[in-house]
């Protein structure tokens, strides 16, 4: 394949993610619920959606947010956000971790959402209005290409979105580089056992579905220490289909950076 079928690939595979994440967006604010999971499970399935909070944790927010939550995990319960920190959420949907982040890290710290789809950032902003958080803001942007600047962010979270990208090393890379030295990631995302090829991967679900895209626990690993990460750890939480796994991915950014 040419370099340039391989972009085509790559533009039109993300763009099938925007469609289907604007979808359940435009879903949630008809009255609906988003989906996510393989094979396009309502997000009600085991092992996906609102159903990983706790009750205290969804009965204080909107219920578009609590509806259009699409993620694998629940970042924010290991994140171990303090009062007055940045945090930021890759992939930020209907906002339920920004949320949720803006109530740890409390009025002198701030919670921002990154979100590449209008649908879903119209649908985050709503929910703020709603919820009533003042230290919250959405960016519109892809988590290839963060718009924040160089070391200014204590913690990024993100609800399996991740496996996702079609360009995977440069999210690790764009993490850190936002990160302050010592910063910290509490990702949720779906990983494979290192066994699975790619192409079994994908016979487990679709790209959107969160399956085909994920990374093997070795490739996850990997990934981060490139980008410069240390103390990755990849914690295997829930199986979601045979070999794959939700996982909390933890790691850190050192405090002296060469």
């Amino acid at each position: 394949m040419s370099e340039t079928e391989e972009l085509r690939e790559t533009e039109e595979l993300r763009e099938t993610v925007r469609r289907r994440y604007a979808a359940a967006a435009v879903q949630v604010t008809e009255g609906g619920t988003g989906c996510c999971g393989p094979g396009g499970a309502e997000v009600t399935e085991e092992g996906f959606g609102s159903a990983l909070y706790r009750a205290e944790q969804r009965e204080d927010l909107p219920p578009e947010a609590v509806a259009a939550s699409l993620g694998c995990g629940n970042p924010t319960a290991v994140a171990e956000l303090r009062e007055g920190e940045h945090v930021l959420d890759l992939g930020s949907g209907g906002g339920i971790d920004v949320l949720l982040s803006a109530r740890r890290v409390g009025p002198t710290g701030k919670a921002y959402g990154l979100d590449m789809t209008e649908e879903m950032l119209a649908l985050a902003l709503a929910n703020k209005a709603k919820s009533g958080a003042d230290n919250v803001e959405f960016l519109k942007g892809t988590i290839e290409a963060i718009p924040l600047p160089a070391n200014t962010i204590d913690a990024v979270i993100s609800n399996c979105v991740v496996n996702l990208s079609t360009d995977k090393p440069a999210v690790f890379a764009e993490t850190f580089r936002v990160l302050r030295p010592g910063g910290r990631i509490g990702i949720a995302d779906i990983v494979a056992d290192n066994h699975l090829t790619a192409a079994q991967r994908a016979e487990r679900g679709d790209y959107t579905g969160c399956i085909a895209g994920a990374l093997s626990f070795a490739e996850y690993q990997q990934g981060l220490e490139t980008a410069g990460f240390t103390n990755v750890r990849i914690t295997p939480t829930h199986p979601v289909t045979d070999g794959m796994h939700s996982a909390i991915v933890r790691a850190t950014k050192p405090t002296a950076v060469p």
